[in-house]
């Protein structure tokens, strides 16, 4: 016996079911069903919210009913900001409903980037992002940048801040921009603006930025964190209950030199000790807590000392590291993958990545004659004599610089512990475009350079600036091996690696191949680095600067000729960039200094581990066994500083047949090719 439903009570409930809205949108809900981390993670199967309940409120805010339109979120490195945040976000919002979403990387390398070895494996591996966006292949294949949904009712655009043309014409509700503080300026305007404006359509968007800091005073995350309610984390003390945030100066304060694995905190209320085994219980009990209450959205500063994947000893490792302190190593890393994190390893990075905080850098160098000070009156024996290299293991390499009527070369030692030793300075009055010029660098390459204990040491490597006169200088540089002698030419970006390998680009802006010889360099980076060492007066302390006595007054004030100047753009964006303290000071022997040390850093000088040092050690700190005279052991004519005269233009158009090169005056004494002469 069959018995019949009302077709009322079908119809209705038919409608019940359409006219129900969907569950309210819960990142943390969609990280726990969707996210499972592989064999590869530190905490390999499903997301686990109980070893990251920072990551709660942080979702909260992000979802699409949070009436927030902005929200920053700052921090350190590498503790799952994509993986966990923005991702997350992202997957949430197309869930909940159609949606047009766009992310900002900072350049188009990393964009394309995450989208290859982020996006998509979650894309294929999470429940929710298959049946949204399909797995991505066969018919379901996007193009890498433009991916629409399977429902044709959203897509997801993924764009370069360096690009201002994907950034236009396109309107989205959602905007995230990862890695904010690495975005450049570009001739169209302002890449972040940009992106903001992409969302002035609708007034529910959510913009969000997610980034490591940069440098102070020109930091994108750390001037929109100042204008959020800039909430930290605050856990209570396991002994007396007492509620505060760790802080890196609290961690510092209690940091012991000599027992790196006993790093902890201490409370302010109570002065009780706080181990790293009292972490996770305090995590898991903490609370975000606004300090500026008259902030115009919600903003997160987290950094390394409350993420699960390190313990509290791994960063004071990094400190120690940093600082130079001996006998430091991370027993967890080989020597292969200690060589390979050494060069990050500098305080900027630390400060950075690890601390999550904006670096202070040096904004000028010391007064020029406290400097030449320093040098003249030192005590006897404590200041090398000009031309003279320390008897340790050093590389020694030079910087040259090319003017019109001149070559001017820096010889600078460096040692461990980023420690160096200006040996020289030389003035060569020739061009490079011209024969006596050329021969005249071939004989100082051909140089051998004396040690404290008479040992002769060759340059190990030639920096040469290619940015004046490019053709001559490229030119010349043929003559010899690119493991000998690189090309420099600096980088208009602030941000981004010391060196990078230039690019040969077909027309349509495609790399076709890296250089060997030709490198970009950060400048900017260079001299804030240098002027900070340049102020240390103890000799042993790590990056600590030694000149040789006799360079002359004029050196000295080319040396701190320059000062970092911050500068609000028409976009209200903090720049910075560097300029002489004076018109007519010169720069030469600063810009130097800075090809000396590119030179030096292609060689390993910022690589190379305890082992490789002690190696150059018993190399070049030794006496030879034999005084014997080196065979292209040759005197380079020297023009002081103080006698040259003003620099000539340089001419219209160097190395042209047509162009009449400028007197040199007198070549007396430089040496010249002759036939025969051996």
């Amino acid at each position: 016996m069959g018995f019949l439903s009302s077709a009322e009570g079908a119809v209705m409930a038919g409608m019940a079911l359409a006219m129900t809205p969907p569950a309210p949108p819960d990142i943390t809900r969609w990280c726990r069903d969707n996210i499972v981390f592989d064999e590869r993670s530190p905490f390999p199967g499903a997301f686990d919210i109980n070893r990251f309940p920072f990551l709660r409120e942080i979702h909260e805010v992000l979802s699409p009913e949070h009436p927030s339109r902005e929200v920053t979120l700052r921090g350190s490195a590498q503790w799952g900001k994509t993986v966990s945040v923005l991702i997350p976000t992202l997957a949430a919002w197309h869930e909940y409903g159609p949606l047009d979403s766009l992310v900002v990387h900072p350049t188009s390398s990393a964009a394309t980037e995450w989208v290859r070895t982020k996006w998509m494996p979650i894309r294929r591996q999470a429940p929710a992002l298959i049946e949204i966006f399909g797995e991505g292949r066969g018919e379901q294949t996007d193009t890498l940048h433009n991916q629409e949904t399977i429902r044709r009712d959203g897509t997801l655009k993924v764009v370069s801040a360096g690009s201002p043309d994907d950034l236009a014409g396109t309107t989205r509700r959602l905007v995230l921009m990862d890695d904010v503080a690495k975005f450049e300026m570009t001739p169209k305007g302002d890449p972040e603006k940009m992106a903001e404006s992409r969302a002035s359509g609708f007034d529910e968007a959510k913009i969000g930025r997610i980034s490591t800091p940069q440098i102070a005073g020109t930091c994108r995350i750390t001037r929109a964190f100042n204008r959020s309610d800039q909430r930290f984390y605050h856990v209570p003390c396991p002994h007396c209950a007492n509620m505060a945030p760790l802080t890196w100066e609290n961690f510092k304060k209690n940091l012991n030199p000599e027992r790196l694995g006993n790093a902890c905190f201490s409370c302010d209320a109570c002065g009780a000790v706080i181990t790293h085994a009292h972490k996770r219980e305090m995590v898991a009990a903490g609370r975000w807590v606004a300090q500026n209450l008259r902030g115009d959205h919600p903003g997160f500063h987290l950094w390394r000392a409350y993420v699960p994947q390190r313990d509290w000893a791994s960063i004071a490792i990094e400190y120690a590291q940093v600082m130079g302190w001996t006998g430091v190593h991370a027993s967890a890393k080989t020597e292969d993958e200690a060589k390979e994190t050494v060069e990050a390893e500098t305080e900027q990075t630390f400060w950075n990545d690890v601390l999550g905080l904006p670096f202070e850098q040096a904004t000028k160098g010391p007064d020029w004659e406290k400097l030449r000070d320093r040098v003249e009156n030192a005590e006897a024996g404590s200041v090398l004599a000009r031309g003279i290299v320390p008897a340790c293991g050093v590389l020694l390499a030079a910087g040259v610089d090319n003017q019109a009527d001149r070559i001017e070369v820096s010889i600078v030692a460096f040692g461990r512990n980023y420690r160096r030793w200006v040996v020289d300075h030389i003035v060569i009055p020739h061009y490079i475009g011209d024969d006596d010029g050329r021969a005249a660098l071939d004989a100082l390459l051909k140089t051998t350079w004396r040690t404290e204990l008479g040992l002769r040491l060759p340059i190990d490597m030639m920096a040469v600036d290619e940015g004046g006169f490019t053709e001559d200088v490229r030119d010349w540089a043929k003559r010899h091996p690119f493991t000998r002698v690189i090309l420099i030419k600096g980088a208009s970006t602030a941000n981004g690696p010391i060196l990078r390998p230039q690019q040969d680009r077909k027309a349509n802006g495609r790399v076709i191949r890296r250089q060997k010889r030709g490198w970009m360099l950060n400048v900017s980076q260079l001299k804030a680095d240098f002027y900070g060492w340049l102020a240390k007066e103890d000799a042993v302390e790590r990056g600590f600067v030694a000149f040789a006595r006799g360079l002359g007054d004029e050196y000295y004030r080319q040396i701190t000729s320059e000062v970092r100047i911050l500068k609000r753009a028409p976009s209200g964006v903090m720049v910075s960039r560097w300029e002489l303290v004076e018109p007519a000071r010169r720069n030469e022997c600063l810009d130097t200094m800075n090809y000396a040390e590119a030179a030096a850093r292609k060689r390993g000088w910022t690589a190379m581990t305890d082992g490789q040092w002690d190696i150059l050690e018993n190399e070049r700190g030794i006496t030879p066994p034999e005084a014997q005279p080196d065979l292209f052991d040759a005197a380079v004519s020297v023009v002081p500083l103080s006698e040259q005269a003003t620099p000539k233009a340089p001419p219209e158009a160097p190395g042209t047949d047509d162009v009449e090169k400028p007197d040199l005056g007198d070549t007396q004494g430089w040496i010249a090719p002759k036939g025969n002469w051996l």
